[in-house]
């Protein structure tokens, strides 16, 4: 069932606001120096992420850079699709995991702790990012090699270098962008 309102279910919300600190003191910080700092994106941005990208029970959405895995455990909650959080980060691996458990969803997502240039992901319908423009540049090549042709790729505000997005939404001072691999 799809979720139109863009807010997450009670158990997402909860452990997201009210337990996130106290999980992040109870893990620790990683052992791994990432390119970014996580910033999580908001609900409203995951749902038109997820709906731009017009997900599909069928869909294997991949999300590199995962954070606490609000995209993959949406869009298997709302849309009954696969998700798989690639992250580098352990600490946010084990905060994706609990609130994976939390919205009953760990049969549909799996998260990674790797490097997103080093890992295989040809089996993605959909690539989600909330990475950086330089990131995203760097990326596009492993997207172009390794995706295949009709894989749908969405970034919550940053580009992929001079290719024009099919699509770009501004949801509440958010930018969306949508492209299709040839």
């Amino acid at each position: 069932m799809k979720m139109k309102t863009g807010l997450p279910c009670p158990a997402m919300l909860l452990l997201l606001i009210s337990s996130q600190p106290l999980i992040a003191q109870r893990l620790g910080s990683g052992d791994v120096e990432p390119d970014i700092f996580y910033v999580p994106t908001p609900y409203v941005v995951v749902e038109a992420m997820l709906e731009a990208a017009d997900i599909e029970p069928t869909d294997v959405v991949y999300d590199l850079g995962s954070g606490d895995g609000r995209i993959v455990i949406s869009a298997a909650r709302d849309y009954g699709a696969t998700g798989i959080g690639v992250e580098i980060d352990p600490k946010y691996i084990d905060m994706a995991r609990l609130n994976a458990a939390a919205n009953n969803v760990t049969d549909k997502v799996t998260f990674i702790q790797a490097d997103l240039f080093e890992i295989e992901f040809t089996d993605a319908t959909v690539i989600t990012l909330y990475l950086s423009d330089q990131l995203n540049l760097r990326l596009l090549p492993k997207l172009l090699d390794d995706l295949k042709p009709g894989t749908r790729i969405v970034s919550h505000e940053f580009a992929l270098g001079d290719w024009e997005p099919e699509q770009s939404l501004n949801i509440n001072g958010h930018r969306v962008h949508y492209w299709v691999v040839p």
